[in-house]
């Protein structure tokens, strides 16, 4: 069975992504694949910094998540947009679970995992400036990154209280990327 890692770039509470995250996960899992949602605030991580791996070595929590980048087949990840670009929460996931490890020796976590980009924004571009950089930075590092981001423009007007979406639009634009990762995983993962 494919599985799905789901994650958002933010461990803000009320972030829009965690909560885009949240439903792209559940129309994840509709399709019937394996899915895991997981809160970055749950695996807080030091800021990459050479010396500090070179002294204590990778932390708990990095190893923890490339145990879960590893054990799964692909990922959405949520990807808020700060000042044009990656937030620094998310370059610092990619930056540590990316170093070799006990879990990861000789494998990069992200080699021919299927990535889905997604991001929420209140502005009208809904923070698909920043999907530019996260793409070129998970391709750089072996990511089968799917064609088509869903960026969420006005995302404070968006979602019903239940969790939808309050147009048909935006819900079919969203799901047909989760859809979009969910086959071309199950396609890869067969082959």
């Amino acid at each position: 069975m494919t599985r799905v890692l789901v994650f958002a770039g933010s461990v803000r509470q009320a972030s829009w992504n965690k909560r885009l995250a949240g439903y792209a996960a559940e129309q994840a899992r509709g399709t019937g694949v394996d899915v895991t949602l997981v809160d970055l605030a749950a695996l807080p991580m030091p800021l990459y910094d050479g010396d500090l791996e070179e002294r204590e070595g990778i932390p708990e929590n990095v190893l923890a998540m490339q145990r879960l980048m590893l054990e799964h087949d692909a990922f959405l990840i949520a990807c808020p947009e700060y000042n044009g670009s990656i937030t620094p929460l998310l370059k610092n996931v990619i930056d540590w679970t990316s170093r070799p490890s006990a879990v990861a020796a000789g494998t990069q976590v992200t080699r021919g995992k299927v990535v889905g980009l997604l991001s929420a924004s209140p502005g009208a571009l809904g923070g698909m400036r920043g999907l530019v950089h996260v793409r070129a930075i998970l391709s750089g590092i072996g990511a089968h990154v799917v064609p088509g981001d869903a960026a969420v423009g006005r995302v404070h007007e968006a979602f019903a209280d239940d969790g939808s979406f309050t147009d048909e639009r935006t819900a079919t634009f969203v799901n047909g990327l989760v859809a979009k990762l969910v086959e071309t995983a199950a396609a890869l993962t067969a082959s």
